[in-house]
């Protein structure tokens, strides 16, 4: 059976050793510095030491507590260089892979959900999982028509273990504080455990993702595969093969990394005015970069980048897991893009007054509106520019001055309120901009935020009649 489903204190006390753990290395470290060893190398050595054991607790638990790392990894870009490195490849493999779980407890899954006959559905079914993720793990095979599919198995047990994995992930988020330097884990962790119940529910997702395949049908940008069927606890799609997009990150060519970055900002930015769904989990693992057109039924290929025979032009952004939307009926706020609108027309007063009446500043606060946009320069910057250029340097830039306790920004933004209708958009821009960090890539944002964005394109004559 999964080890998903374990006894509470058991995944507890893993849980309890993250912070203690970093607690117990940092006297380990001061032990070595006294013993006379090297400053730079013992905290290098620590570094590599807490990632290790990041990894084999997130990954070996699987649920929330693998749902918090793959969260995390997307944010990695902030780390300071000499930190990133042994964070960069423990989080990213979270983004792929975690211990598989065998073959006769999914098979007990297939019977439960599809039933004694379930393998009369498939023409080929393989036991070895292709991925696994933080309540399921995905399979492949060949369905009844002759159409390669995966099948998404979530974990026995994966609802009992989120909720107590959240539980006590917020129980020791100040403590987890320094696995990420200089970011607020708090916030993540409720976030996270706030949209548990709907991930847990394939239902939904597959829905969801019917909605986006069939806006989608045909797109030149974006292939969304079809869901073939759905159970409580199984799901069958169309099988998508294509390039990692954390192969794009490790060694793509700036081209490949550009087309990238401009895929998954159009992606991101077109979704909730095209389905009235945003895709709110726009982690590395979640996306594919198809550079055939047939390539769906095709397998995985791990040639390296630079043997891709078709212009990065020509690819397109396969997007694999709904697991996670946030269900915006009219698109994203119109507060959004007008406030950019107006700070790009260089009309700080409107932006604050309007960041007011949204919610944005309590009215028992009064703050400098000029210092609000300063604050607020990570979204800011890719919109003014024409083509802006994303990169590790800038986001650590960004994350210090933001992150430091001592920084007036930071001051400041504890004094600004996040309205709950925009927590998820928050994270998911946030996300995307750290994943965008990890491409180095060069974005034309602001194309991407006139074209989808609600209110961000100055209003028109008709727009003023309406």
């Amino acid at each position: 059976m999964s080890d998903l489903p374990r006894k509470a204190v058991t995944r507890t006390a893993k849980l309890a050793a993250l912070p203690i753990g970093v607690a117990g290395r940092a006297t380990w470290g001061l032990g070595k510095r006294i013993g006379g060893y090297s400053a730079d190398l013992v905290g290098q050595e620590m570094q590599q030491r807490t990632a290790a054991q990041l990894f084999k607790v997130l990954g070996e638990l699987k649920g929330g507590a693998m749902k918090f790392g793959q969260a995390l990894s997307v944010f990695e870009s902030a780390l300071p260089e000499d930190l990133a490195g042994p964070y960069r490849a423990t989080l990213t493999k979270l983004q792929e892979a975690a211990p598989p779980m065998p073959a006769e407890t999914v098979r007990s899954v297939l019977v439960e959900q599809l039933g004694e006959d379930w393998p009369k559905l498939f023409r080929e079914f393989r036991d070895e999982p292709a991925a696994a993720a933080s309540i399921g793990q995905v399979h492949r095979g060949i369905w009844h028509d002759g159409r390669e599919v995966a099948v998404k198995v979530q974990y026995p047990g994966a609802g009992e273990a989120l909720i107590s994995d959240f539980a006590q992930l917020a129980r020791f988020s100040r403590l987890l504080g320094p696995l990420i330097p200089g970011m607020d884990i708090k916030p993540l962790v409720r976030e996270l455990q706030d949209r548990v119940t709907e991930e847990l529910d394939y239902g939904l997702e597959a829905a969801a993702q019917r909605a986006y395949a069939a806006e989608y049908r045909d797109d030149p940008d974006v292939f969304v595969p079809d869901v073939l069927h759905e159970s409580e606890r199984v799901l069958v799609t169309e099988w998508v093969a294509g390039i990692p997009l954390a192969q794009v990150i490790a060694e793509g060519g700036q081209a490949e990394r550009d087309r990238a970055g401009q895929l998954l900002a159009r992606f991101l930015c077109s979704g909730a005015e095209r389905t009235g769904l945003l895709h709110a989990d726009p982690h590395p693992g979640n996306f594919r970069l198809l550079t055939d057109p047939v390539e769906t039924q095709q397998a995985e290929s791990s040639e390296p980048m630079e043997s891709a025979e078709d212009p990065p032009s020509s690819w397109r952004l396969a997007v694999l897991d709904f697991g996670t939307v946030d269900r915006l009926p009219d698109g994203l706020p119109p507060t959004i893009g007008t406030a950019l609108r107006m700070v790009l027309d260089g009309d700080s007063e409107e932006v604050y007054d309007l960041l007011c009446a949204e919610g944005f500043v309590k009215e028992s606060v009064d703050l400098d509106p000029g210092a609000v946009l300063e604050y607020l320069q990570p979204i800011i910057e890719p919109a003014r520019a024409e083509s802006f250029d994303f990169d590790r340097a800038w986001m650590r830039e960004q994350a210090t001055r933001i992150g430091d306790p001592r920084s007036p920004a930071h001051q400041l933004g504890r004094q600004l309120n996040l309205p709950p209708s925009y927590l998820l958009i928050h994270r998911v821009t946030l996300s995307t901009i750290g994943v965008l960090c990890q491409l180095g890539a060069r974005v034309q944002m602001r194309d991407e935020l006139r074209d989808w964005v609600p209110g961000f394109a100055p209003p028109t004559e008709d727009d003023e009649l309406a």
